[in-house]
């Protein structure tokens, strides 16, 4: 094995001893393990971790433990926020304002979203580059559907529903918008370019999601004149229905992705992550990354479920709607490090990792989590249909029609960014103004009866 200098070396921690990374393991797994646009995004809040004084313990389990600790939990520049997360613990236990356990608990939620991210790569540096691949498809999106998951427990489908739209809203106009406006302006001397492929296929992809909620819509509202439990029947099967067309289209894409369609994902990468490319060997073996993979999801769904028991709280004490909270607030929280990163490459005039992170997380979130979650709904005996209400709906919409014509010719400006930032806050002033109260449709009656209002 070739020598280095110890702080040029990348060290693997297994078997309680640190080894550096030889030389075939980094050939052999160094572009081809599986890294999306999500994990590059999220490298740029990472740290180096200089291991010269960990190496000197002479106890080997000893060393082993604080090097995975010196890697996993100072190895982010959010390492700040893990302190929000025993506060929580403790103020939960200790009965302190429910509001302040909800607020303390999206903030633990931050860091450990972005280690995920981490984690899952360095998995995927062993497990090779499909199964790397599917992993963090899988993950990508993995704080949504736990909060998701627990609040369906919990029968709130109306917070499911909020929060799921709320993450396509923000990445599709807060994250593109913001990486666009600022990457138009740091680079307003010069023509910023992407590749159009990848944005056609997401927005394809988002269209069909936005047709499967549009038509349950309309179904209650073309059973104008019929029973309210034989519409709402109705709407139901045809929602679970949907689900599963769209779960195929996203296997489809997944297939499109990782095997026949491959080489275009991988030349995009390769294209933009420039001198970036150092970040991209193993620090964490295999079962020491599984572990803690497993730590930080253990860790998400505790956290998870604070934030779904204390969300109404939260809404009375700060005096703003649980409809702001989920489309707003648990979005922008949730996946602050992801969307951070992705306006860092703007910045760097790699816009092709911007438009991988937004419009991948929100075909993620449109075609896998929410039908997904609809599915488990069934399974478990909750009735959660893909009716996301009017108001909900012609938003998803509006933001799905505006991003795909903001990316239909290849090239950006910040204007372009600007646009969506104005969409998204006036979709979220809507929000914040209106107080649906929840289970409350928001249908105005189309057709011939006398009620100003449908009620399903």
């Amino acid at each position: 094995m070739a020598s280095s200098s110890p702080a040029a070396e990348t060290w693997l921690l297994e078997n309680g001893h640190i080894k550096p990374l030889s030389k075939e393991m980094r050939h052999g797994h160094g572009r081809s393990h599986g890294r999306t646009a999500h994990n590059v995004s999220s490298s740029s809040l990472r740290k180096k971790s200089d291991l010269t004084l960990v190496r000197k313990v002479p106890c080997a389990i000893v060393r082993d433990v604080l090097a995975n600790v010196q890697e996993v939990i100072l190895g982010t520049k959010l390492f700040v926020l893990f302190i929000a997360i025993p506060i929580a613990i403790v103020a939960h236990y200790k009965k302190f304002g429910r509001s302040w356990v909800f607020g303390l608990s999206l903030l633990g939620l931050t860091p450990l979203a972005e280690r995920v991210s981490f984690l899952t790569e360095q998995i995927a540096f062993f497990t090779g580059p499909t199964v790397g691949g599917l992993l963090n498809a899988t993950c990508g999106n993995a704080t949504e559907l736990i909060i998701a998951i627990f609040a369906l427990i919990q029968h709130k489908v109306d917070v499911v529903k909020y929060s799921l739209l709320g993450s396509i809203l923000s990445n599709l106009l807060l994250v593109l918008g913001t990486s666009l406006f600022c990457g138009g302006i740091a680079n307003i001397s010069k023509e910023q370019k992407y590749d159009r492929k990848q944005a056609d296929v997401n927005s394809l992809l988002l269209l069909l999601g936005l047709l499967c909620h549009v038509l349950p819509l309309m179904f209650r509202y073309a059973g104008v004149g019929q029973s309210a439990a034989i519409t709402a029947q109705a709407t139901l099967n045809l929602s679970r229905v949907s689900c599963i067309v769209m779960l195929l289209a996203y296997f489809g894409y997944l297939v499109f992705q990782l095997w026949t369609h491959r080489q275009l994902f991988d030349e995009q990468a390769e294209d933009n992550e420039g001198d970036d490319t150092e970040d991209e060997e193993a620090v964490l073996g295999f079962w020491s990354a599984f572990a803690w993979l497993v730590g930080m999801t253990i860790l998400i769904a505790l956290l998870s479920e604070y934030v779904v028991g204390t969300i109404e709280a939260a809404s009375d004490s700060w005096g703003i709607s649980v409809s702001f909270i989920s489309v707003i607030l648990l979005p922008i929280v949730g996946n602050a490090a992801e969307h951070a990163g992705a306006i860092i490459f703007a910045f760097k005039n790699k816009l092709d990792i911007s438009l991988g992170v937004a419009l991948g997380s929100a075909t993620q979130i449109a075609m896998f989590v929410v039908p997904l979650c609809v599915i488990v709904s069934w399974i478990i005996g909750v009735r959660m249909d893909l009716d996301f209400n009017l108001l909900e709906t012609s938003s998803l919409a509006l933001a799905i029609i505006v991003t795909a014509f903001t990316l239909q010719d290849g090239t950006s400006h910040y204007i372009k960014g600007l646009v969506l930032l104005l969409c998204y806050i006036v979709i979220g002033a809507c929000f914040f103004v209106s107080n649906i109260p929840q289970n409350q449709p928001n249908g105005v009656n189309l057709g011939s009866s006398s009620e100003g209002i449908m009620r399903v």
